[in-house]
């Protein structure tokens, strides 16, 4: 038996940190209780660090218009009047933002980039009920409680990355199958099944911070995603073949009041008690060319061709890492709050 003292001293410009622990321990025992010790001081300064750098000050850039949340990725919105900021995303019970995903039978995941008809999928979530429903489909039930309680983690690839997840069962699988090939057997449903946000796939691109908790569950890039509706309003006034709305880019925020493209000087969000880091711009693909009402790609590729006009990133850095895809929105990441959002609130800008 040893007497086991430690002393742990972190020291800021305005503050210092002291952990002190003493206790009569084994040496083994000991080294694990200065593993614990230095362990809760580094995550103390860690959310020092972080209380520190967000801002002090904020001004009003509009109100909450829409909240969205998009229970399987590339299906259908929900629209909510109010939800809880979690670091996976958007939450109300059992409803959570893009938990659940199609993949094939390799277990790669598949979007509606490729499979436009899922953007015609209509889910709703009700207890532990989701159900899902499509102009030529009969409705499908799952019920998600059994699912997370019955089932054993398998593997999927969502970006690259391996992912656990859990599988919906053969009747939802049929279905997707049905719909998206008229096979049996080719798609199956699987929902995500850790509550840790998925690895980063970076790619070797290091020009946009992301931390480790940033990319949620399976959304593409970060747990949120915020339009300006104002820009949405300027987009249309300058495409000639087509209109389109907020929904045919898919976000989590819908803000109104804000001049067109204001977005671009954001660098934190503050939306009831949440702050959000502004991580990157929302990089546009051929998503964005398929109409969300009939699942109708548009020959004109538009609006891409006309953001790519004018919405392309002016910093040559910036450039060589996004490449030429044009922006329209923004990633969020949670940054401290973990609290409720709802229609109407203020949202503010630093």
């Amino acid at each position: 038996m040893c007497l086991h003292f430690v002393v742990i001293i972190l020291r800021t410009s305005n503050y210092c940190f002291i952990f002190v622990m003493l206790q009569q321990a084994p040496y083994a025992t000991a080294a694990a209780v200065t593993a614990g010790v230095l362990g809760s001081a580094y995550y103390a300064y860690h959310i020092y660090q972080n209380r520190k750098r967000l801002p002090t000050e904020w001004t009003q850039v509009g109100t909450l218009e829409h909240i969205y949340a998009y229970p399987i990725k590339s299906c259908g919105g929900i629209a909510m009047e109010t939800a809880m900021c979690t670091t996976l995303g958007l939450r109300d019970g059992w409803l959570r933002d893009r938990v659940l995903m199609v993949v094939d039978q390799k277990g790669n995941f598949v979007t509606a980039r490729n499979y436009p008809e899922l953007l015609l999928v209509q889910p709703s979530v009700r207890n532990s009920i989701l159900t899902l429903k499509h102009r030529d489909m009969e409705p499908v039930y799952v019920n998600m409680a059994e699912v997370v309680a019955l089932q054993s983690p398998k593997t999927a690839v969502v970006w690259g990355v391996t992912v656990p997840v859990l599988d919906c069962g053969w009747e939802v699988s049929e279905w997707f199958s049905r719909l998206l090939d008229m096979s049996a057997i080719n798609f199956r449903l699987v929902y995500y099944a850790t509550q840790k946000p998925r690895k980063l796939n970076l790619m070797g691109n290091t020009f946009y911070k992301f931390t480790k908790n940033d990319t949620g569950a399976l959304p593409d890039e970060t747990s949120y995603h915020i339009i300006n509706a104002s820009s949405v309003t300027d987009l249309n006034a300058r495409l000639r073949s087509c209109q389109v709305t907020h929904h045919t880019f898919r976000p989590n925020f819908v803000v109104q009041g804000s001049q067109p493209y204001d977005e671009d000087r954001w660098q934190f969000l503050k939306i009831g008690d949440n702050v959000f880091e502004v991580i990157k711009p929302c990089l546009r693909c051929v998503l964005t060319t398929i109409d969300p009402e009939t699942g109708v790609r548009r020959e004109e590729r538009e609006p891409l061709e006309t953001l790519k006009t004018y919405r392309q990133t002016p910093d040559p850095e910036e450039r060589r890492a996004s490449g030429p895809s044009p922006r329209m929105g923004l990633q969020l990441a949670l940054r401290s709050g973990h609290g409720l959002v709802s229609l109407r609130d203020p949202v503010f800008a630093a």
